[in-house]
């Protein structure tokens, strides 16, 4: 149960070497892909929001929508092959979309545990903290992701590349 998590210029060539069953893009709408050659369209969660924490005029911002999607989306994959999920960057919105899915097929690890394993994975990894919020709501996690996210400290933007993030946590 590997997710692949990297920015948007690495997607084709990932696509090429590891054959991912599924695929997340986040995206500025302007920015939006379409699906690539390998992936079912059917497979392909293509959610347009900013890399944003709050409201800003002409943006579009995180909201509980695009995290039930994220949710739902991740609960038709069945981790037979990887699920590539990807942002501009590779840093935000991609990260923060790898540490919910692997929360909620985890329940029973702490989320800080989950957190500490992805500093440890993408030292560059600085999670969106809106879409962590919306999800640690919709999850019922008492805060507790929020909480996990804070705890991973400074991230090395220079460090951005794209790496394996278990989907499942022993």
């Amino acid at each position: 149960m590997t997710l692949i998590v990297c920015g948007l210029a690495d997607v084709e060539p990932l696509i090429a070497a590891r054959r991912p069953s599924h695929l997340i893009t986040l995206l500025d709408p302007a920015t939006m892909i379409e699906t690539p050659a390998g992936v079912a369209p059917e497979r392909h969660l293509k959610l347009g929001v900013n890399d944003i924490v709050e409201p800003m005029e002409q943006m579009i911002v995180p909201d509980e929508t695009v995290v039930g999607r994220i949710l739902a989306f991740g609960r038709t994959w069945d981790g037979g092959d990887p699920m590539l999920i990807h942002c501009w960057a590779g840093i935000s919105r991609s990260t923060a979309t790898a540490f919910i899915l692997a929360c909620e097929r985890s329940p029973e690890v702490s989320e800080r545990a989950i957190a500490l394993a992805l500093r440890q994975a993408a030292p560059h990894a600085s999670p969106n903290r809106r879409i962590v919020a919306l999800a640690d709501d919709l999850m019922g996690r008492e805060g507790r992701m929020i909480d996990a996210v804070e705890a991973m400290g400074d991230y090395d933007y220079a460090a951005a590349c794209p790496f394996d993030f278990p989907a499942r946590h022993p």
